[in-house]
């Protein structure tokens, strides 16, 4: 399939509401930046933010800025907006990351705390990065986190539970990844490329991260502003129909130079 030119994107972006008017309601939105705010870390994603962000407004302004929400604190409720220049300026930059990954033969660990709706995505970022050269890191067998397992599928690793892939936001499951890997005599990551607390976590441990984020998950964003997260898109991650995301998967391998490296699974 051939990738969508950026405008063509941006079409089907607003049109499948991954960015744009996205599902996500305003009231929501607040509500995690403000619990961000009171330092609740479940909403840090494994990110170290002290007492740097304890004002919503600032988190406001933060998520105006880089995710493109309505930056007024007086729109309360009801629709709320990611930019969608915003989403494919994210995968441009991203784009740079994968480009010099598959260059340098880097070693890249990929990873999702959403497998309902972007396990494709990573998927075939992996599949693109192995074709190129890159060396996928193996999932160390054995660990648990959060009374679950750390599985890896389709080079994707992710949190399973009772034989079932769960969404979860916490960083937990990356931080046993990143502890067994020296013990087991392995190097860290060069590059991971992750959403949640799998790219808050990663990040934190000084590695150059590229996560995925939805509106309602401004950590990875003020981590983006901080300088911690090497790039963060801005994008609604679980969409009606995961297939949407197909169009967008296809442009970010394509500006990084690696269409037709992987195949579609």
């Amino acid at each position: 399939m051939a990738a969508p030119s950026r405008g063509e994107l941006i079409e089907h972006l607003i049109r499948t509401r991954i960015a744009g008017e996205v599902a996500t309601p305003r009231e929501n939105n607040l509500a995690h930046y403000r619990e961000l705010a009171n330092g609740n870390r479940y909403y840090w994603l494994g990110l170290e933010l002290g007492d740097r962000w304890s004002d919503e407004q600032d988190v406001l302004a933060v998520m105006a800025e880089r995710c493109g929400v309505d930056g007024d604190p007086e729109h309360r409720q009801g629709q709320d907006t990611i930019d969608p220049e915003l989403t494919v300026e994210g995968l441009d930059r991203a784009a740079t990351l994968l480009r010099k990954a598959a260059q340098d033969r880097q070693r890249v660990l990929v990873a999702t705390g959403h497998p309902g709706g972007l396990l494709d995505v990573h998927a075939q970022t992996a599949a693109a990065l192995r074709a190129a050269g890159c060396e996928l890191v193996g999932v160390p067998l054995g660990l648990t986190a959060d009374e679950g397992v750390v599985a890896q599928m389709a080079g994707v690793a992710m949190y399973e539970r009772g034989a079932t892939l769960w969404h979860t936001h916490s960083p937990q499951p990356m931080a046993e990844i990143l502890g067994a890997l020296p013990q087991e005599g392995e190097p860290l990551p060069d590059l991971v490329v992750a959403d949640h607390g799998w790219a808050g976590c990663a990040a934190q441990f000084g590695i150059e991260t590229i996560g995925y984020a939805d509106c309602n998950d401004p950590a990875l964003f003020l981590g983006e502003q901080e300088g911690t997260l090497s790039v963060c898109v801005p994008l609604d991650d679980h969409v009606i129909n995961p297939r949407f995301y197909e169009p967008m998967t296809d442009y970010l391998l394509e500006a990084a130079g690696l269409a037709g490296a992987g195949s579609r699974l």
